[in-house]
């Protein structure tokens, strides 16, 4: 008797789980390494920027551009680079010249690694980073300001141009920028860094001259 009662339950129970079983829908097994099936987006930017550091308690405009590859509308990666547009006159004591001043010029570029979080918002954040080298000479005229001489008759003019020294450099500069979706296609982004760089080998200048915070202002165009 018991054995036909415990019987009796299972086939019930056995009907049950055939029916519920019919009416699921059949689910593949999750792994770690298949591919969820979700198409990845690809796009990318180019970008000018126009920014404002210090070097030496002296005030430096800087002027940058980037060209990136954006994947999944979450990280770009590409190129970045920035140029001292103004010349800063830095002054030290420098071996083997009268002079106790000079212009500084020069600028830094390499590798761009940008993660951005909720792009899809109007506002959003992203955190740039950039590793690459750059380098800088110091000479006794800014580029704005040449002078020009004359020779023989006056139809020959050559710009004098000698650079006192000049160093070469590392850099790592992280930073963090607000992002604005202007439109489909350009975005601004407002933002901050530090630039960190090896020590310069140069008298009369401190190692870590070019170390310091950046501020800028970056327009972006491109497929987000």
């Amino acid at each position: 008797m018991k054995t036909r009662a415990f019987l009796l339950v299972m086939l019930v129970m056995g009907s049950f789980a055939l029916s519920f079983g019919q009416e699921q829908p059949v689910q593949d097994m999750k792994t770690l390494f298949k591919p969820t099936g979700k198409k990845i987006s690809h796009g990318g930017y180019i970008g000018v920027s126009v920014g404002y550091t210090q070097m030496k308690n002296e005030n430096v405009i800087t002027l940058g551009g980037r060209a990136g590859w954006l994947i999944d509308h979450h990280v770009t990666i590409g190129v970045a680079g920035n140029s001292f547009i103004s010349n800063p006159y830095i002054k030290g004591n420098f071996p083997n010249t009268d002079d106790t001043a000079f212009y500084l010029m020069g600028g830094y570029g390499g590798l761009l690694i940008e993660p951005i979080i909720a792009p899809n918002f109007p506002v959003h954040v992203s955190f740039p980073i950039l590793i690459g080298g750059g380098g800088f000479i110091l000479d006794d005229q800014s580029i704005f300001h040449r002078d020009s001489y004359e020779y023989g008759d006056g139809d020959y003019n050559y710009d004098y141009y000698g650079y006192y020294n000049w160093d070469s450099f590392f850099v790592v500069e992280p930073g963090v920028e607000i992002e604005l979706n202007v439109i489909k296609f350009f975005r601004i982004g407002v933002g901050a860094s530090y630039r960190i760089t090896t020590n310069l080998n140069m008298d009369g200048l401190p190692k870590d001259m070019l170390n310091g915070f950046n501020a800028a202002v970056t327009f972006k165009f491109g497929k987000f």
